[in-house]
Formats: structure tokens, sequence, C-alpha cells
């Protein structure tokens, strides 16, 4: 009885260390998304105002 005891003590142990690794990856994996949510942001709005300023470029050729 208490070698199958400690078995499941043993198991449990390594559920939990398995458990804080995952969430401790899973809490930097939402630190990533959020920054190259942001990064993303901010390349969006450099793109828009390429576009802008081509447009005006384009607007002031000859026809």
């Amino acid at each position: 009885m208490q070698a199958e005891l400690d078995v499941l003590e043993s198991k449990l142990a390594l559920i939990l260390e398995r458990y804080q690794d995952v969430r401790a990856e899973n809490i930097q994996l939402r630190q990533q998304v959020v920054a190259l949510e942001n990064s993303n942001k901010q390349l969006s709005e450099r793109q828009g105002e390429a576009r802008s300023r081509l447009e005006a470029l384009i607007n002031k050729l000859p026809d």
C-alpha cells in the first residue's frame, strides 16, 4: 500500500512540475503575443503613412 502511495506521490509531483512549466511557458507566450501585436500595429501604421505619401506623390504627377 505504501509503495502505491509513493508511486502516486511521485506521479503527482511530476504532473505539478509539468503544469508549472506549461503555465510559465503560457505566460511567456502571452507576453510575446502582446509584443508582436504592438509591433504589427506599428508596422501597419507606418504602412498606412507610406501609402498616403505615395498616393500624394502619384497625385502630383502630371496626367
